[in-house]
C-alpha cells in the first residue's frame, strides 16, 4: 500500500510538471463583432489578450443557428474560466441553446468552432479532430489503473468541496417563473466580474452580459421569499419606468443547500445615493435633479395605473424599505429606485400579501412602525414610505455645497443623535417619545431654495402620518422650487425671495 501511494505521489508530481510545461498559453485570439457599427469597434481581426498574471486566458466564439444558417455574433479573448481549461478546439456541448458559445486555449483556437451536442443517438454526430498523443497521456496510461482511480477519486472529492467557479453562464431554462419580455433574456455568455456590495440578502456582483454590464444580486436559498417577492414585483405590469431599476431576468442555480437565486438587473457604475454622498457634495442643481427624479420614481411606484399598451393595470406598490442605499444613480445623477424584496402590491379585490408591521431598515422606520401601531391599509404603507423619503431628502440637503456653512462629513439620519448602530429601543425613545428628527441647521435656512426644501422635508416626516405629503406632491414641489430658485442665489436674493412669496407652492396632501 505504501508503494502504491508513493507511486501516486510521483504521478501527481509528474502530472503537475507536465501540466506546467504543456499548458497552452493564450496571448492572441481571432476577433469578430457583428455589432461593430453600433459599438464602434473593428469588425474583425485579431485581439491581444490581457489579464492578471495568475489568471489563465482563453479565446471564445458565439454564434446563432437559424434553420441551419450560421450567423457569427462575436469572437475574442475570454477571461479565466475553468470551463475552458485544456480545450484545444472551440466546441459547444449544449444540445439546443439560444446562443451557441464555446471557448478554448491556445492562440487563434477560436478560428474554427463546432457544435457537438453531448447526446447519444442523434442523427448527426460531429467528431472533433483526433488529438495527437502527448507525453502526459503516455505517462498516465503507463501507470497502474488502481493508482489512477485513487487519484481521480481524491481529486474529484476535493474539487467538489472546494471549487467555486469564478464565472457563471446564464441558463434561463432554470428560471422557475415565466420569462419576462426582454431582448436580453437568453443571451450568453454572462461573466461575474467583481463584488460591488454585500448585505443581509447576500451580495451584488458587477457582471458582463455580452456587451452590456449588468448587476447580479445573489440570494442564498434561505432568502428565497425575498428573491421571489422582488422578482414578482419587477414582473408586475407597467413596472418599466425611467426611475425604476430595469429588470432583466431571475434564475435559480445549483441544487439543495448549494442553491443560489440570481436576480439580474441593469448596472450603475456610480452605485447608490449613499455611496455618492459619502464621497461627494452636491450642488443646488444636482440636489434638485436627484430629489425630483427620486420622488418621481416613488410617485410612479405608488400610483395605480389603468391598463395601457396591451399590459394589465399597474397596481399601487409600497416599497417598505425606502432609503438612500436603495436609490441607484445613473451617470447624469438621475435617481433609480431598486430593491423590492419587501415591497407589497395593492391590487383591487386581492389581499396585499405579507404585510407584517416592523419590516425594513430600523433607522428609516416611521414612528407608527416603531411603536407597532400601523393601520394595515394601502395609504398607511404609502405614508410610511414618505417618512423615509423625508430622511433621504435630509441626507441630500446635508451634503449640499450651496449653504453658507461648511459642508460636514456624510452622516446617516439620527447618526449624530444615537450613533451608527441604534437599537429599536433607542429609536423608539428618540423618534416616538421625544418626537425628534435629524437636525436642520440654521445655515441651510439662509438659502431660499434649501429653506423651501427643508419645509418639504418636515412635512414628509410629520409625526401625524395623515399630514404627510404624497410622493406626487413632493415631486411637484421640488420641480417648482427648482424652477423658481436660481443656483446662483447670491446674484439677486431680493428677487428670488419675492418670486417665492408671489408663487404659491402646491398644497399639502395625504397619500391618497
Amino acid at each position: 500500500m505504501s508503494f502504491s501511494w508513493l507511486t501516486c505521489s510521483l504521478l501527481l508530481g509528474t502530472l503537475c510538471a507536465g501540466y506546467s510545461l504543456g499548458e497552452a498559453e493564450t496571448r492572441e485570439c481571432v476577433y469578430y463583432n457583428d455589432n461593430w457599427r453600433t459599438e464602434r469597434t473593428n469588425q474583425s481581426g485579431f485581439e491581444r489578450c490581457e489579464g492578471e498574471k495568475d489568471k489563465r486566458l482563453h479565446c471564445y466564439a458565439s454564434w446563432l443557428n437559424s434553420s441551419g444558417t450560421i450567423k457569427l455574433v462575436k469572437k475574442g479573448c475570454w477571461l479565466d474560466d475553468f470551463n475552458c481549461y485544456d480545450r484545444q478546439e472551440c466546441v459547444s456541448m449544449e444540445e439546443n441553446p439560444q446562443v451557441f458559445f464555446c471557448c478554448c486555449e491556445e492562440n487563434y483556437c477560436n478560428e474554427r468552432f463546432t457544435h457537438l451536442p453531448d447526446l447519444i443517438g442523434t442523427r448527426v454526430k460531429i467528431r472533433p479532430p483526433p488529438r495527437v498523443p502527448s507525453l502526459l497521456n503516455v505517462l498516465v496510461y503507463s501507470l497502474l489503473p488502481l493508482c489512477v482511480l485513487s487519484l481521480a477519486l481524491v481529486l474529484a472529492l476535493w474539487m467538489y468541496r472546494h471549487r467555486k467557479p469564478p464565472y457563471g453562464h446564464v441558463d434561463l431554462s432554470e428560471d422557475p417563473g415565466p420569462t419576462p419580455p426582454s431582448p436580453l433574456v437568453g443571451l450568453k455568455p454572462l461573466q461575474l466580474l467583481e463584488i460591488k456590495a454585500r448585505g443581509r440578502f447576500g451580495c451584488v456582483w458587477k457582471a458582463q452580459l455580452m456587451s452590456e454590464y449588468v448587476a447580479v444580486k445573489i440570494f442564498p436559498v434561505q432568502d428565497k421569499q425575498s428573491w421571489q417577492n422582488e422578482r414578482d414585483i419587477f414582473m408586475t405590469p407597467g413596472m418599466r419606468h425611467e426611475n425604476i431599476l430595469r429588470y432583466i431576468a431571475a434564475e435559480k442555480h445549483g441544487t439543495n443547500l448549494e442553491t443560489e437565486l440570481w436576480l439580474i438587473t441593469e448596472f450603475h457604475e456610480r452605485g447608490s445615493l449613499t455611496d455618492h454622498l459619502k464621497g461627494n457634495t452636491v450642488t443646488w442643481t444636482e440636489l434638485c435633479h436627484l430629489a425630483e427624479t427620486m420622488s418621481r420614481g416613488l410617485a410612479y411606484l405608488h400610483e395605480d395605473i389603468p391598463s395601457y399598451k396591451g399590459e394589465g393595470p399597474k397596481p399601487t406598490i409600497a416599497h417598505r424599505d425606502f432609503k438612500s442605499k436603495n436609490v441607484m444613480l445613473r451617470d447624469d445623477l438621475t435617481a433609480v429606485i431598486g430593491d423590492f424584496g419587501l415591497a407589497v402590491r395593492f391590487e383591487p379585490g386581492k389581499p396585499p400579501g405579507d404585510t407584517h408591521g416592523q419590516v425594513g431598515t430600523r433607522r428609516y422606520m416611521a414612528p407608527e412602525v416603531l411603536e407597532g401601531a400601523i393601520n394595515f391599509q394601502r395609504d398607511s404603507f404609502l405614508r410610511i414610505d414618505m417618512y423615509a423619503m423625508g430622511l433621504v431628502l435630509w441626507e441630500l440637503v446635508s451634503r449640499c455645497s450651496e449653504n453658507d456653512g461648511t459642508v460636514g462629513e456624510y452622516m446617516l439620519p439620527f447618526e449624530d443623535e444615537i450613533g451608527q448602530h441604534p437599537s429599536l429601543e433607542d429609536l423608539q425613545d428618540v423618534v416616538v417619545h421625544k418626537k425628534m428628527r435629524p437636525a436642520i441647521k440654521d445655515s441651510w435656512l439662509k438659502h431660499p431654495g434649501l429653506s423651501q426644501m427643508c419645509e418639504t422635508i418636515e412635512e414628509c416626516w410629520d409625526h401625524d402620518a395623515e399630514a404627510r405629503l404624497s410622493a406626487g406632491c413632493v415631486e411637484e414641489r421640488i420641480s417648482q422650487i427648482a424652477r423658481t430658485i436660481s443656483s446662483t442665489t447670491s446674484d439677486s436674493p431680493v428677487s428670488i425671495v419675492t418670486s417665492l412669496i408671489n408663487e404659491d407652492l402646491p398644497p399639502k396632501e395625504s397619500s391618497t
